[in-house]
């Protein structure tokens, strides 16, 4: 799953009145802040989950859930489905290449200013960028339709063009994602706006669920002849080009109605407060806080333990002999988990050490990868139902550490922000909780076949020949070489060392680093997250 994205809290001074606060009480509506949140890391009250589809929010609730929802089915594809339909033909340095894809998600903060400043007043500050963005995923998609079956099916398919298209689609997924983040926390009522990333887990994670999990079995012929027909057929239930053009088609008519049917309400008028500069401005200067560069820096290391983990042992299981939808079916059966660890993490990460279940599960993840290495050492093909249930006991264990982790530190975010300029404030702390997913994968993936060693030996008259295939780390590699009568033999498999590597890193900055800094972070009080503002003398 993709390095995934967190709900903000926004700025608090988009009241819920339609009375638009005066430029001169900001300095009052700070002082009320301050009084309202002492230093204190305790999130404000609010309604039980279920409570909610029986309160005011409800209708916000199901709109968020689907905006979350559209947004998880093109990263689905992006960091779930194309990987695994690309490993028979691909090597993993060009699946590594291809996870250049992704990136947008990690660096939204450049550009999240200008979403945040740009809107047309008439169409609603957010639906300026959500309306005509998901038009254009939605028509992006439709087109793709058209010729990415026939690019896939290629001998060798062209890496680069997948990737730039994918590239292109990722960063309008990413920019409706800052669009609908800041617009939750209006649709909202103030006590509720913790179930942002409610809404958020719940969308996300379906949508992510229908591209990965539906879309790779419904798109299995083996899937699709054994569950769905009585005559076997050559051809799959669900092809790729008419998944993105139901899904183009899903956009395009949300999308409509979302422009005529659903009105904005409470936009900023005063647009001094939404200057472009004055945003940047507030990053650099969250950014000077000594405590958010600790923070930073944590984020940016905290992911490269389990990095070689979360890229290749899914690719991995492939290789062993189980198929796509095998493992399709074990993340079916981890969604009901991670919702359940999503709401006990929310729970866990109340009171004064927040920060605790994501220290937590930081520990499980590590020990996650070890085990994960040894079952990717002992499974041997054919895949047995036991073998099978341990796969699936083992994404189970995996997804709900990683849950707790999104999640906890989710709500620690939450808790930090300030307030006044929340969406900037969680904006760039989510980007670098993103990149710190994002960045190490790239090289993880090189140095997987970099440093695997594979021979193809051919007999040839009583003798065998070696011929160096580094290629063998693919499927594609590996035909190559059944093709002249060989059998590929890897000699050194760059994925144990390469993720041993990456646990032995991550256990070292863990222990010597990151618990440290945590546990000094988490008891700082609320006053030392805020930065200076021009419009009040005091720190807020």
């Amino acid at each position: 799953m993709p390095a995934r994205k967190k709900a903000s809290r926004n700025n608090l001074k988009y009241s819920r009145s339609p009375k638009v606060m005066p430029k001169n009480k900001l300095p009052d509506l700070e002082s009320h802040l301050e009084a309202k949140q002492s230093d204190s890391n305790r999130p404000p009250q609010s309604t039980g989950l279920f409570d909610i589809w029986y309160h005011k929010d409800r209708s916000a609730m199901i709109i968020l859930v689907i905006l979350y929802l559209l947004q998880g089915v093109p990263t689905g594809l992006a960091f779930g489905s194309i990987p695994f339909l690309l490993k028979s033909k691909l090597s993993y340095s060009q699946i590594g290449v291809f996870s250049l894809s992704t990136y947008p998600y990690s660096l939204k903060l450049l550009w999240s200013p200008i979403v945040d400043a740009c809107f047309n007043q008439k169409l609603g500050r957010r639906k300026s960028w959500i309306v005509p963005i998901q038009f254009l995923v939605g028509a992006m998609m439709y087109w793709m339709s058209f010729w990415i079956q026939d690019s896939l099916a290629q001998e060798v398919p062209d890496v680069n063009l997948l990737t730039f298209t994918f590239f292109s689609l990722i960063f309008l997924a990413a920019t409706q994602d800052i669009a609908v983040d800041g617009w939750a926390l209006t649709l909202l009522s103030h006590e509720n706006l913790s179930f942002a990333s409610t809404a958020q887990t719940i969308g996300l994670n379906t949508g992510y669920f229908l591209s990965f999990t539906v879309f790779l079995a419904l798109n299995s012929v083996e899937f699709s002849n054994k569950y769905f027909r009585s005559t076997p057929l050559d051809y799959p239930l669900v092809t790729l080009g008419g998944y993105l053009q139901f899904f183009g088609l899903v956009f395009v008519l949300f999308t409509i109605w979302l422009a005529f049917f659903k009105k904005e309400e409470n936009v900023i008028e005063n647009q001094d407060e939404m200057d472009i500069k004055k945003v940047y401005n507030q990053m650099l200067s969250i950014l000077k806080l000594k405590h958010v560069q600790s923070f930073v820096i944590v984020h940016l290391v905290a992911k490269i333990g389990f990095q070689a983990n979360e890229a290749v042992t899914s690719l991995k299981l492939l290789e062993k002999g189980l198929s796509r939808e095998d493992l399709a079916l074990a993340v079916l059966i981890d969604f009901p988990v991670q919702i359940i660890g999503g709401w006990l993490a929310a729970r866990w990460s109340q009171g004064r050490n927040p920060l605790k279940p994501w220290l937590g599960a930081f520990v499980g993840r590590l020990a996650y990868a070890i085990v994960a290495m040894l079952a990717i050492k002992l499974i041997e093909p054919p895949v047995t139902s036991s073998v099978f249930a341990s796969v699936i006991a083992m994404t189970l264990v995996g997804g709900f550490m990683s849950t707790v982790q999104f999640v906890g530190i989710c709500a620690f975010h939450t808790q930090i922000a300030d307030p006044l300029i929340g969406g900037t404030y969680m904006t760039l702390l989510n980007t670098v909780s993103n990149l710190g997913g994002t960045w190490p994968r790239y090289f993880v993936l090189k140095a997987v076949d970099g440093l695997s060693i594979a021979t193809c030996h051919v007999h040839e008259e009583n003798e065998d020949v070696i011929v160096k295939a580094q290629e063998c780390s693919s499927e594609h590699g590996k035909s190559l070489c059944t093709d002249i009568g060989g059998q590929c033999v890897v000699e050194r498999d760059g994925y144990f060392v390469t993720s041993t590597l990456c646990v032995v890193i991550g256990t070292v900055i863990l222990f010597t680093y990151i618990y440290p800094t945590a546990r000094k972070l988490q008891q700082l009080p609320l006053s030392a997250w805020r930065i200076k503002t021009k419009s009040a003398s005091h720190t807020v």
